[in-house]
């Protein structure tokens, strides 16, 4: 066990000892933030048989219950039973936990209900009417992000002696709560700890497991915490029919290890391993660089379809044109292209390290996080508001000092333009790129980083083709005066992005927000206007009106807050918002469920929403179908959500998940819906 695992081990035990007898005494009132009941799949057990029982525990929203091998801080769940002479109950059984890192410290962890097993054994020779009180205090630790908790529950039931007959209710319940549990392994799987370079010692685990299987984000989850480096990192790669986990090893040097290889979609494996030869993997990071390569290739073309969206596609055009209108050289041309990629992938790069920085912080911020903060939302708005301006010809950028002296030789003023479209891009997703942003998310950082690269690349792609393609450029219309008419057209579209803005400000910030944030951006638009009029009569320094009151627009920034949360609107199609909670409730009645994420500053989930989700011929599909349809709205970056969302593979939104009556996992939809698409689920 390392140091800080057993000193926040030491602490959690010294609390539980000194709070869990002193609310006792206390006789406190305050509800459990973990409701347990205990259950059993058969209320008459035959004697001489063995029944299970479930303690079935439901944390409340933000709190979250803890595995067997808590991780690096935690308790482990204990139980003290009492039961009639003769009667004994076997250790708990885990359903396969999840990760979550708070501080650098790794927690293995359930969010959401979830059901812990033990089987009861009956002894033999007991009459058919006999009863079994069963009871159990169980004692455990429950958290949130911030804060834990010691929690006792005393739970109970009485059995009956008779047939052992199983109600078909609670075979249901039973059945989905054991779907969870880890599957034995079957065979023996081997270890070994190497020393690698420098004093870091590596642990590597060979797994039988079929070449034909599949295996989504596999993770060894160790029984104990002498194993492994819990928070290390781990890689997977395949060899055949064994796959091989590679991660940094802990101070111990154990005879043989226990524990659970997570395959995806909740699915596990229990296994037992015995020191032996595993030989590294060649193909490790093949395996690795194998993904990057498919998300690397999703993110290009995610980036390539991003140019089509409102707020790129005028500044794409303007600078094709400004391309063509200019009759550059091959070598001005490719310059411009070089420096405008530039821009894009940096910006691209720079959010991307963020996000994983604030991940690795603990943080469940996904792709588009900025977007989260009213203050951005308002940078934003002042700042689509000037495009539009511009575009509409009431004023001419030419901006001061050095910035000037940058863009005049048209790289610098690429390249800034280039950095502009990137970070106005980031409201949208498209086809491609969530599952490549998701794929990011879990591989190794310089991988990650080369695929948000990549999506840098793929929105720069089209003007770089421009510059290093003739042919395409003499394909563009010959300059004339139709490219101001065109310039004014392209205007609206960065109008209507604005409108979008302001209207997410005011769903953030509230109606007091919203003001604010169109109060500046009219008077930042007032500046601009006096500027173009300087511009007009050829004023010295014609820039400063408009940097004086954009200055003033700028402190809105910094005081627009966001508003209290309010409670979810009637939705169409009946939608509640969505739970763990009420989709486990929802999938044991045997309802089909559409679940879908959403955030009001994400430009394709509204689109899907009003065009496919949204309409009359879904609403009767659904309805005709029983189908129970769940909102997940991720506009304040709800961290329990986050982390929902993460799991499904997903940087972020739009996700869409369909469950299907007796599908163990869900369908994950296309990040661009027909109202056909998701008819054709009932109709299936």
């Amino acid at each position: 066990m390392s140091s800080v695992r057993f000193v926040v081990a030491c602490l959690c035990a010294i609390v539980a000892a000194l709070v869990l007898p002193a609310s006792a005494q206390l006789g406190t009132d305050q509800p459990p933030y973990i409701a347990m009941t205990l259950e059993a799949e058969s209320a008459a057990p035959a004697a001489g048989s063995e029944v299970t029982l479930a303690f079935v525990s439901r944390p409340k929203p933000t709190w979250h219950g803890y595995w067997k091998n808590p991780g690096d801080a935690g308790i482990e769940t204990s139980v003290a039973w009492t039961l009639p002479d003769g009667v004994s109950a076997g250790p708990l059984q885990y359903p396969v936990p999840q990760r979550l890192i708070i501080g650098g410290l790794m927690n293995y962890i359930y969010e959401g209900e979830f059901a812990q097993f033990a089987t009861l054994s009956i002894p033999a020779g007991l009459a058919p009417g006999t009863r079994i009180p069963v009871a159990a205090k169980v004692d455990y630790l429950v958290c949130t992000d911030e804060i834990c908790v010691p929690e006792s529950a005393s739970v109970s039931t009485v059995l009956t002696v008779g047939d052992g007959a199983i109600a078909s209710d609670a075979r249901a319940r039973f059945d989905g709560w054991r779907a969870k549990l880890p599957k034995p392994l079957g065979s023996d799987a081997t270890f070994e700890i190497v020393q690698a370079a420098g004093a870091q010692r590596m642990f590597r685990l060979a797994v039988p497991y079929p070449a034909d299987a599949t295996a989504i984000d596999p993770y060894f989850y160790p029984a104990t915490g002498d194993i492994i480096d819990m928070a290390a990192p781990q890689s997977a790669a395949r060899d055949g029919d064994m796959l091989v986990i590679e991660t940094i090893a802990a101070e111990g040097a154990p005879d043989a290890i226990e524990g659970v290889l997570a395959i995806g979609n909740g699915r596990g494996l229990s296994l037992a391993a015995t020191p032996g030869a595993v030989a590294a993997v060649e193909g490790g990071a093949a395996f690795a660089w194998g993904a990057a390569l498919l998300a690397l290739g999703g993110a290009i073309l995610g980036g390539l379809i991003l140019n089509v969206m409102p707020c790129v596609f005028p500044i794409l055009s303007l600078k094709a044109l400004s391309l063509a209108k200019s009759g550059a050289s091959e070598g001005a041309a490719r310059r411009d292209a070089l420096a405008y990629t530039a821009g894009v992938v940096l910006v691209c790069v720079a959010l991307g390290a963020l996000l994983l920085g604030l991940r690795a912080a603990g943080a469940s911020a996904g792709w588009a996080f900025q977007l989260q903060d009213p203050r951005v939302i308002l940078f934003l708005l002042l700042l689509v508001t000037a495009i539009a301006l511009n575009l509409a010809g009431l004023f001419e950028i030419a901006t001061p000092g050095a910035v000037n002296k940058l863009s005049a030789s048209g790289a610098g003023g690429s390249f800034l333009t280039g950095a502009l479209a990137a970070f106005i891009a980031t409201p949208c997703t498209g086809p491609f790129m969530g599952l490549a942003l998701g794929a990011a998310l879990v591989l190794p950082w310089p991988a990650a980083l080369a695929v948000f690269a990549g999506l840098g690349l793929g929105l720069a792609l089209p003007f770089l083709l421009l510059g290093f393609v003739p042919a395409l450029r003499r394909r563009l219309p010959k300059p004339g005066a139709w490219m101001d008419t065109f310039r004014k057209a392209l205007s609206v579209p960065m109008f209507l992005t604005a409108l979008a803005l302001a209207w997410v400000l005011g769903r953030q910030a509230g109606v007091d927000g919203m003001t604010l944030g169109i109060g500046a951006a009219l008077l930042f638009a007032l500046g601009l206007w006096w500027t173009g009029r300087r511009q007009g009569r050829g004023a010295n320094a014609a820039w400063v009106p408009a940097a004086a009151l954009a200055a003033v627009s700028l402190v809105a920034v910094g005081t627009v807050t966001r508003a209290p949360a309010q409670a979810m609107s009637p939705a169409v199609l009946g939608a509640e918002p969505f739970t763990e909670a009420r989709l486990e409730e929802l999938r044991a009645q045997g309802k089909p469920v559409f679940a879908y994420f959403t955030a009001d500053w994400c430009v394709t989930c509204k689109v899907n929403e009003k065009a496919a989700i949204e309409t009359d011929r879904v609403a009767k599909a659904f309805g005709d179908g029983g189908v129970a349809v769940l909102v997940g709205d991720w506009t304040d970056g709800n961290p329990e959500l986050g982390r929902f969302i993460e799991r499904h593979n997903r940087a972020g939104v739009p996700l869409y998940l369909w469950y299907a009556p007796g599908e163990q996992g869900p369908r994950v939809m296309p990040q661009v819906l027909t109202p056909g698409m998701l008819t054709d689920l009932v109709a299936t």
